[in-house]
């Protein structure tokens, strides 16, 4: 027998009633419980439009759920159905809800985007993402934030990027030509295209999902060809085809990359700068995509990466290391290595500076370890900087303290960073946790100052102090990440 119930309502007031009263319900057993998350999502899918007409109110409706007696009681259960729901869902009312509780309730517990991607989840999101791109704007975004946090907490499945569920493959002999692709050409075509079409406007709310979408792709894609998982075959190749279609038709998706570093200038999250780094590690050293960017990006990019660098406190090693092996290629293979060359004494004098012992300088960055004298080392090897070390040579006595410094990062640069290639692997397994924000020297001196209220700016000052002279673009603004709340953020309107 079909479980239908019709309402009729006159208010808001009443919706909300109503959703209280279907979440309350006692359900001890699993066809009780199945009655009332049908009740749930018909009631609120039928009421959509005239209650649940904005982000707001449709995550109220989330935590209507999420904070239920329903819930906490049955909770792997109401997960596994509302997890089968999206597998088989068709209505864009109905999914938009069920996408909305799994999203809230991943970010609270990432067990439910385990279990998502165990259900094969994954494929439908891609599925939906491409067929849905003409349903609601809101609909759309949200399965992009989804797809986005359940993809960064975890490894996908090779089956996942490349085979879809019914096709049998035999792996040993598996290539890019014979898989079924579940990812194609078009698809990162067409989320590059939505950046495109919202150029003129940085601030729109699609932007941000989208380049999170493609840079976790990305990840994933680096992750299998040079960090397979136990039940990959190693001869088993992917293309990468955010790289693929950037390397093809780069110069029509110029914002996309305008965007990126815009976003590495605001960032505060670990985890989302350690995502453009890596794509743009790709890009810096893919010949066919060396100069994707205009000249002018590679420019702010470079003050970024000078303040990001001296902004970094020396217990971050293994994110400087990371910027370290981004800067080289970007310094030698880009349009930079072209006159005029730009920032070359301030990127000479932060190097130098991170490869100084004793004295202030340690007491910035920390002891210098052996990694980080290799990356600076090649960094200094790149030909334009070079020049200035051995010009500085010839024209300073040899009795200079100045050119002592520069003649021992000179000689770090041939006797070790020439020596060494760089390291994909390296980049592609630096991981950190979803929501944690990079230590920042800065940060920790205005808070030191706001407590002290002294009004006085702590750092170092004299002539090696980089800080001073270099011009870095203004922080447009810093993305603070909040933890999940335990609690309904709704609790304030006196709800349960």
């Amino acid at each position: 027998m079909d479980f239908e119930v019709s309402y009729t309502l006159d208010n808001e007031q009443q919706f909300w009633d109503e959703l209280d009263e279907i979440v309350s319900a006692s359900c001890e057993t699993h066809g009780l419980i199945d009655d009332a998350l049908r009740s749930y999502l018909t009631f609120t899918a039928n009421y959509k439009g005239e209650y649940l007409s904005t982000e707001y109110d449709i995550a109220r409706c989330s935590y209507k759920l999420l904070d239920s007696a329903l819930f906490s009681k049955h909770k792997d259960y109401v997960r596994w159905q509302i997890v089968y729901s999206l597998l088989q869902e068709d209505s864009p009312e109905t999914l938009h809800l069920i996408v909305a509780f799994l999203l809230y309730d991943g970010k609270q517990n990432e067990a439910t985007f385990v279990m998502m991607k165990k259900e094969g989840v994954f494929p439908r999101l891609l599925e939906l993402l491409q067929e849905r791109k003409d349903d609601d704007v809101g609909l759309h975004r949200m399965l992009l934030e989804l797809l986005y946090e359940m993809s960064r907490i975890q490894r996908l499945r090779i089956e996942d990027l490349s085979v879809s569920e019914n096709h049998v493959v035999d792996y040993l002999a598996c290539t890019d030509e014979n898989l079924a692709v579940l990812i194609e050409d078009e698809f990162i075509a067409f989320l590059l295209g939505i950046i495109e079409g919202l150029s003129d406007d940085v601030n729109d709310p699609y932007h941000y999902p989208v380049i999170r979408v493609l840079l976790i792709l990305n990840e994933q894609y680096m992750v299998s060809a040079h960090d397979p998982g136990p039940d990959q075959p190693r001869a088993m190749q992917l293309t990468n085809k955010v790289v693929k279609i950037l390397s093809l038709h780069g110069s029509a998706y110029k914002t996309f990359g305008e965007n990126i570093i815009l976003l590495l200038n605001r960032e505060g999250e670990t985890s989302l700068q350690l995502l453009i780094l890596k794509l743009l590690y790709l890009l810096f050293t893919t010949p066919s995509t060396y100069e994707y960017f205009y000249t002018n990006d590679l420019r702010v990019l470079v003050d970024v990466m000078i303040r990001n660098l001296l902004d970094l406190p020396f217990s971050a090693t293994a994110l400087r290391h990371t910027y370290l092996r981004v800067l080289y290629p970007l310094l030698a293979h880009t349009q930079l290595k072209h006159p005029p060359h730009y920032k070359r004494d301030e990127l000479l004098r932060l190097l130098t500076m991170m490869t100084s012992t004793g004295g202030a300088m340690e007491h910035h960055f920390g002891a210098v370890d052996e990694t980080t004298k290799r990356l600076v080392g090649r960094c200094v090897g790149v030909s334009w900087l070079r020049e200035e070390v051995e010009g500085e040579k010839e024209k300073e006595g040899s009795g200079s303290e100045k050119q002592a410094k520069k003649k021992k990062l000179l000689d770090v640069a041939l006797a070790e960073g020439m020596a060494s290639a760089l390291s994909v692997v390296e980049v592609t397994t630096q991981k950190e946790k979803p929501g944690v924000q990079t230590p920042s020297l800065g940060r920790k001196a205005q808070e030191t100052e706001d407590v002290d209220g002294s009004g006085s700016k702590s750092g170092g000052g004299g002539d090696d102090a980089v800080g001073a002279e270099t011009e870095t673009p203004e922080i447009i603004s810093k993305v603070v990440v909040v933890p999940p709340p335990e609690k309904s953020p709704f609790e304030v309107d006196g709800e349960a």
